[in-house]
């Protein structure tokens, strides 16, 4: 997933925060698990702490299996995303 798209998902949230506002916050929290993801991969390869290793991965692919659960239940019409095809 590029940054612009990201952005783009983000913008469509922001500009819809009135009517969706859980939809608003649970992106935030994916955006905030996909840095962490990020600023956490330095310490474990400096301090060599393995065991965190698959946490990051898994903050690193947060948006991507965010993104993947939504247009999955979008696609079986158990949830709407408008901006899915936004």
């Amino acid at each position: 997933m590029t940054l612009a798209e990201l952005q783009r998902i983000k913008q469509w949230h922001v500009a819809h925060r009135a009517e969706h506002p859980l939809e608003y916050h649970l992106w935030d929290g994916v955006l905030t698990l996909w840095l962490l993801g990020w600023v956490g991969m330095l310490p474990v390869a400096i301090f060599g702490v393995v065991l965190a290793f698959p946490l990051c991965l898994v903050g690193i692919a947060a948006p991507d299996l965010y993104i993947a659960w939504r247009t999955r239940a979008h696609r079986a019409s158990r949830l709407r995303c408008d901006w899915i095809v936004a």
